[in-house]
């Protein structure tokens, strides 16, 4: 097979290779997050406040990180919020390793990585068109979301590993090198500066511009609108620890293997969404795959064995991935460069604060009435919502991704 173009520039090669290794520690720590609350909590809501501390920073933050990625240095924003990161991570696993951990402290912890994520995903985003020549821009970005989800798959069964083996303090520690390896490389990696004229006007100014462009684009709004009846009523990572112990009970290896099983479902539909595109009308596609992410998440609350709800997991993100891939190739294909770090912001506040909210929900029903019913009920409002714009909403039901020629 032959080496995608991208891959085939050093500085590129180079600088996915440190995204990746980042992803996966920033994955893993995440459902060691999770767990871990859920270890010292027992309850499923608190679990589930890990998504509203996560919420809080993507929502409030998110915007000014974008404008900040379109105005300064993005290779000195991405070094600087990794190196912080890297040092709350060791502070998790020093308080950890010391016994003097709190429930309070990893929401704390939760919510500094995410506000330090808020600056560095758009400024990470915005780089890539500095490192490749123009006519590799969409492949350079098809080969993003891949290696997300590599991240994802990997993340947390690194996680359930060593958990398992070292407690949680085993991922932090895994994370705070992962870190350490993408600052060297922003340290070595030359990125020429991109033109702009942001710095000419204030940065409210700037966010607002963001706002305004993606306003405008009410096909882009409707997708988004798709994506967060998912995220928010099939949200399936804060009950995850509570089915993998008290439902499944496969504990902290059954947990990493659930918690990474959408992952290779999202490899598998990143890897079927552009054959099926030419085939199936692109829009049919975000429906169809909606509609399956509710079925999923109701078969992943149903499932009475590990093997039943791996299967389920693993259709969650591969439905995921198809809708997923086609947003982000309309956002990004439509997106000036002077405005992408903004633009990727205020996307982000819906594709990442979704999921966000979606814990808090799904975590607080899952407290009354126990994680098998909160996916059931959960997974009706896709299905639902998904066959009300199919019968009505013209506009996406006759989507096609654009042609991607120069790719």
């Amino acid at each position: 097979m032959a080496i995608p173009a991208p891959l085939r520039s050093g500085r590129f090669d180079l600088y996915w290779t440190g995204v990746v290794l980042t992803e996966i520690g920033t994955r893993g720590t995440f459902m060691a997050n999770l767990f871990h609350m859920y270890q010292l909590t027992g309850s499923t809501l608190q679990t589930g406040l890990i998504g509203l501390f996560q919420a809080v920073a993507l929502i409030v933050l998110s915007p000014l990180g974008g404008a900040w990625a379109d105005r300064v240095d993005r290779r000195r924003i991405v070094q600087l919020m990794q190196c912080f990161s890297l040092l709350v991570s060791l502070g998790l696993a020093v308080l950890t390793l010391t016994g003097t951990i709190r429930p309070a402290l990893i929401l704390v912890a939760v919510l500094l990585n995410t506000a330090a994520e808020t600056f560095d995903r758009p400024a990470r985003q915005a780089i890539i068109p500095a490192l490749v020549p123009e006519k590799d821009l969409v492949k350079a970005f098809a080969l993003i979301n891949p290696s997300r989800e590599v991240a994802i798959l990997v993340g947390p069964a690194l996680a359930g590993l060593l958990i398992a083996g070292f407690g949680p303090a085993g991922m932090y520690l895994a994370d705070v090198a992962t870190f350490l390896v993408l600052v060297v490389i922003m340290q070595v990696l030359r990125v020429p500066a991109l033109p702009g004229e942001t710095r000419q006007v204030s940065v409210l100014t700037n966010i607002r511009e963001g706002f305004a462009w993606l306003r405008q684009r009410s096909l882009i709004l409707q997708l988004i609108g798709l994506d967060l009846v998912c995220t928010l009523f099939g949200a399936y990572r804060a009950v995850l620890p509570a089915l993998a112990t008290d439902v499944l009970h496969v504990g902290a290896s059954g947990f990493g293997l659930l918690a990474a099983a959408p992952a290779v479902g999202a490899l598998i539909g990143s890897a079927l969404v552009f054959p099926l595109i030419d085939k199936v009308r692109s829009g049919v596609l975000v429906l169809g795959s909606t509609a399956a992410y509710g079925l999923m998440a109701i078969g992943l609350g149903q499932a009475p064995i590990l093997l039943l709800a791996l299967a389920a997991a693993v259709g969650l993100g591969l439905c995921d991935a198809l809708h997923t891939t086609i947003r982000h190739a309309a956002v990004q294909i439509e997106t000036p460069d002077a405005m992408r770090g903004r633009v990727t912001s205020t996307y982000q506040i819906a594709s990442r604060g979704g999921p966000a909210l979606g814990d808090l929900n799904i975590g607080g029903v899952a407290g009354l009435l126990g994680p098998a019913a909160a996916l059931s009920l959960g997974g009706i409002v896709p299905i639902a919502v998904a066959s009300l714009v199919a019968v009505k909403g013209r506009l996406v039901r006759g989507y096609r991704v654009p042609a991607h020629e120069s790719a």
